[in-house]
């Protein structure tokens, strides 16, 4: 499945629009960063020279012959023995080199007495010292955060080169489906998993278009995969896909292209389809009706496959060992996946995990209330209170 990975072409974003996604070239710097030589405190510009001997007992009384608001564009010079008040950000005066703090002072508007001798340099922001002209400022296949963001418009740049977020459209197969915005009737259910599945498919970064209800009627349900997979880099559907009802919904997209419905050995959710539909070959998962299986296979299977296409170096989920606080049983020749609460020992440091539901329940609220996966090797069948047991974190409740 990671080998169908095709990451699209970079596109130009706007800087405020870059959070999240990898940075597609290397941004460099035009101009320096800071700009000028400039006060890193509120205080008084001087000569550290000025201030030999300066101490509580024995300060150094200089005359202020100006003051300096950040954003000054009027040019200062300090000539020796003399002291210039500035605020954080305020250009340094010529022949300034260091910035004594307020608090080093006794604040005299007209004549300051400083109580403490400064180095050279000391609270000044050089020209150049955060970023010169010609460094990377934000490198290619970075990710872009909060303070890529803050750089690049540190130095200029309003637009960046980015990978974009893979397209994944999400459709629920099923005549029995009624979306929320009706009460179901007789035999009929509410449609959860496009809308579930399209908020994991954000939650793994891309951008989701929940398509909705689509016919399990092999033409309708043909021609509308097939007008969605023109506009996607990645398609998931859900829908009873076992029995003979599956066997349908699997030949009408067989026709798009190549299928795949070979059951894995995992649990829950060991019946789905993988394939490659429509000219471009879009990857396809074809996920069960079930929402707790559905969102765990989505979790093993498709989110790796989008974070792999978002270039990131481990698609996986972070994985840790934790002792188990109750007891579990695990299907026999599957890879089991059962819902989790991880806890921290606050003495030890040492991780816990309390295991929500059972392997043979299919509880949504149970994986509502989990914040990890425990996974358990085909050849586990019973694990005993104490064991240690591999968890991957999901994501942080807010």
């Amino acid at each position: 499945m990671l080998d169908t990975a095709v990451r699209p072409a970079p596109i130009r974003v706007a800087i405020s629009e870059a959070q999240g996604l990898l940075c597609a070239e290397e941004v460099l710097a035009q101009r320096a960063l800071p700009g000028f030589d400039q006060a890193a405190v509120d205080g008084y510009a001087v000569r550290s020279v000025d201030l030999h001997g300066a101490g509580p007992d024995h300060p150094v009384s200089l005359p202020v012959v100006g003051e300096v608001a950040a954003g000054s564009r009027q040019p200062h010079r300090l000539q020796p023995g003399q002291a210039v008040r500035l605020v954080t950000g305020a250009p340094l005066p010529t022949l300034a080199d260091a910035v004594v703090p307020i608090a080093d002072t006794d604040a005299h508007p007209a004549q300051v007495a400083v109580y403490r001798a400064v180095p050279s340099a000391a609270y000044v922001r050089r020209i150049g010292e955060d970023v010169a002209p010609g460094d990377v400022a934000v490198r290619r296949g970075s990710v872009i955060a909060a303070a890529q963001v803050g750089l690049l418009a540190a130095v200029g740049r309003g637009r960046v080169l980015v990978h974009p977020r893979p397209r994944v459209a999400v459709l629920s197969v099923g005549d029995e489906l009624v979306d929320v915005a009706r009460d179901p009737g007789a035999g009929e259910v509410y449609d959860v998993n496009s809308y579930a599945l399209a908020a994991a498919a954000r939650d793994a970064g891309a951008e989701a278009l929940r398509v909705g209800l689509v016919s399990r009627e092999p033409g309708r349900l043909r021609e509308t995969v097939a007008d969605h997979l023109a506009s996607c880099d990645l398609m998931v559907l859900s829908g009873g896909i076992g029995g003979e009802a599956g066997e349908q919904v699997l030949d009408a997209l067989g026709q798009l292209g190549e299928l795949d419905g070979t059951r894995i050995g995992i649990h829950p959710g060991s019946v789905q389809a993988f394939g490659r539909l429509g000219p471009d070959k879009v990857p396809t998962f074809v996920l069960p009706s079930n929402p707790v299986s559905a969102l765990v296979l989505f979790e093993v299977l498709v989110r790796p496959l989008i974070r792999t296409v978002l270039g990131r170096a481990d698609p996986k989920r972070r994985r840790v060992s934790a002792r188990l606080l109750s007891p579990l049983t695990s299907v026999p020749g599957r890879r089991g996946y059962l819902r989790g609460r991880l806890l921290r020992e606050e003495a030890t440091g040492d991780y816990l995990v309390q295991p929500l539901g059972t392997s043979g329940t299919q509880l949504l609220s149970a994986l509502a209330e989990a914040n990890c996966l425990i996974e358990l090797a085909e050849s586990t069948t019973d694990v005993t209170v104490g064991e240690q047991v591999t968890v991957a974190f999901l994501a942080p409740r807010t």
